[in-house]
């Protein structure tokens, strides 16, 4: 292979070097790609100049201090204007004369992939022919004169056609480079592929949305960019979308199970476009979405049967009070506690049934996760037999994550006591926590029972569904599974070779940096800047401002150093606090971003922003603020 290149490289520089003009070519990063004979011969080039990955800039100082630009002052900033003029490279033709007295013609046009190439002719000849020509036009005869004016006015036009040509194909030039521009600051991967799989158009957003990938991927073939198991998810699709299906696709990705969605478009030419984007966030919202949908109708249906069920409770235990103060001999004595304790048991069913249903929005605080988990530890231990153990293994990073503290601990308490009525009088209780990536956390709990049945797996997520008998409500794990799914999260029952597992999978949400930093403040109001500036002060943070989406993205591009972003939603021009966090540059860490608004819950705008952020509503206090940065204990 490499001699079938290098055979094929020779032809082309024995190519080059026939063509009467002098040609140079330069990739994207101002290196020579290729020259022939004649571009070292026209400017007398060291062989160091005209080799591939040759400097344009060191070639431009070489060719100025021959003399070829004539008298220059300061050649350093000479050669740093050439240089800047390349890297924003357009379409042009002019002509010159060089210090020798030679004419030459110079055109340039920029390459698709980046680089430019540059024809360089010598027309002295023809200069002098025409200089000739205009010396002697008074012995030309009439009718001569006259073609030749013709010929002239003919040549204006042509170079008048020739002039729009060249401003049609700057303004191409210009709209494709916009076009470039756009595609790259949307946060998806938009990307273009030939009949063959293999990449020639792409927006360099790949690694944003699949990490750890290529970011210059252009001509890599889609399987050597994605990954065997990225690859072996879209391939059927693409095969599809080859026979000209247009497939929109969804797949949780292997790395960090982030959840991405897919859309193929063939092209009419055999090719196919790609757009991919990351919905992890927008899933989570999803699933926390539906699962409150869930329990407005099951609020809904049950609300009016607990409250007659609840009358009716409270009648029996009227009755089984009065009867239980009459003298009806032992054995009725027995049956008057025995529905006394139905009846009670009926109510705490009802309790947790309005638990479960009833509106209890999360409150996620900046938590500890390693903190909480030793504190469940010393909850959880002595409600265990003296033959059960309790051990909590943390393999998470110790940052701060945004988690209802209270919910959560209220969970894994419950999983808790579940596995010990699994293990019996003797056996082991694990809880493990891990991340997986940067998008979830998740914690397990397992135990050394006899795991869970066939049904159990199946349906142990049901509401009432039990395998305590009597001893049992049904309700411990469907509640677990809803604060998860509130959450956006999801949770997985299973066995291991050792006894049962329950995994909860929450969103990993990074809290902001409790120990203060920089802090990027966006909001319009003068006055409202002005208050969040000193609660954020009060806070330990170094604040800097912006009053519009496009200031702050600016500000937030240029200083890694910002550890928080709080934001109004609505804030001065068309632009929003949403447009501000879809901005962000997401190829590098994003900071947390908290946002504020007036509007009421119910509004649309406000449910958008609970699917990108936490969202503190107007007015807040210090202390509202501080319990999203500032982790709490659990409670």
């Amino acid at each position: 292979m490499d001699r079938i290149d290098t055979t094929y490289a020779a032809m082309t520089e024995a190519g080059l070097n026939l063509i009467a003009q002098a040609i140079s070519i330069y990739d994207k990063d101002l290196r020579l790609a290729v020259c022939n004979q004649r571009f070292q011969d026209m400017f007398d080039l060291p062989q160091t100049l005209v080799t591939p990955g040759a400097s344009f800039a060191e070639t431009i100082r070489f060719i100025a201090q021959s003399g070829e630009y004539g008298t220059i002052e300061d050649i350093d900033r000479f050669v740093a204007q050439r240089v800047t003029q390349a890297r924003t490279f357009e379409p042009h033709y002019f002509e010159r004369v060089r210090h020798n007295a030679q004419v030459i013609s110079i055109e340039g046009s920029p390459l698709p992939q980046g680089g430019w190439v540059t024809v360089y002719t010598d027309i002295t000849r023809t200069k002098q022919i025409e200089e000739m020509l205009r010396s002697r036009s008074e012995e030309l005869s009439d009718q001569l004169i006259a073609h030749t004016e013709e010929l002239s006015a003919t040549n204006r036009k042509l170079a008048a056609t020739n002039t729009a040509l060249a401003a049609a194909k700057r303004d191409v030039a210009t709209s494709e480079s916009r076009i470039r521009l756009t595609a790259e600051m949307m946060p998806a991967h938009i990307a273009h592929l030939d009949s063959h799989g293999f990449y020639t158009f792409t927006n360099r957003r790949l690694s944003s949305v699949f990490p750890g990938r290529p970011t210059d991927i252009l001509g890599m073939h889609i399987a050597d960019a994605l990954g065997p198991s990225a690859f072996a998810k879209i391939e059927p699709h693409m095969i599809a979308a080859y026979t000209g299906e247009r497939p929109v696709f969804e797949f949780t990705e292997d790395h960090d199970s982030r959840r991405i969605r897919v859309a193929l478009t063939p092209d009419g030419a055999g090719g196919v476009y790609v757009l991919s984007m990351d919905v992890t966030e927008e899933t989570q919202v999803r699933v926390a979405l539906q699962q409150t949908r869930r329990r407005d109708m099951a609020a809904h249906m049950t609300n009016g049967l607990a409250h007659d069920f609840s009358n009716l409770l409270t009648v029996i235990l009227g009755i089984q009070s009065k009867l239980s103060k009459m003298d009806l001999g032992a054995e009725a004595a027995q049956l008057i506690t025995a529905t006394q304790s139905a009846a009670e048991r009926g109510g705490r069913l009802l309790h947790r049934i309005s638990q479960m249903t009833g509106h209890r929005p999360l409150r996620p605080q900046a938590t500890n996760l390693g903190a909480l988990l030793e504190e469940l530890k010393i909850l959880a231990s002595p409600s265990l037999p003296r033959g059960v153990g309790l051990s909590v293994v943390n393999h998470s990073k110790p940052h701060s994550l945004l988690l209802d503290a209270g919910k959560l601990q209220d969970a894994l308490l419950n999983l808790i006591l579940n596995a010990r009525d699994a293990c019996g009088t003797s056996g082991q209780v694990t809880v493990s926590a891990h991340e997986v990536g940067r998008t979830w956390i998740e914690i397990s709990v397992t135990d050394t029972g006899p795991g869970f049945s066939t049904e159990a797996l199946e349906q142990g997520l049901n509401p009432f569904f039990t395998t305590k008998g009597s001893n049992g409500s049904g309700l411990g794990l469907s509640m677990v599974y809803d604060m998860v799914k509130l959450n956006g999260g999801d949770v997985r029952l299973g066995n291991t070779m050792s006894g049962a597992s329950v995994t909860l999978r929450l969103p990993y949400r990074l809290a902001p940096e409790a120990n203060g930093g920089m802090a990027l403040l966006v909001e319009d109001s003068d006055e409202l800047r002005a208050t969040y500036r000193e609660m954020l002060s009060d806070l330990g943070f170094s604040v800097i401002e912006a009053d519009t989406a496009q200031g702050g993205l600016a500000l937030a591009r240029d200083l890694p150093d910002i550890v928080l972003i709080l934001s109004d939603i609505k804030l001065k021009g068309q632009e929003t606090g949403l447009d501000l966090f879809d901005g962000l540059d997401r190829s590098r860490p994003v900071p947390p971003v908290i946002l504020m608004t007036s509007a009421v819950t119910a509004d649309p705008i406000f449910r958008t922003a609970l699917k990108k952020a936490p969202v503190l509503q107007k007015p807040f206090t210090t202390e509202q603020l501080a319990a999203l940065i500032r982790p709490e204990p659990p409670k």
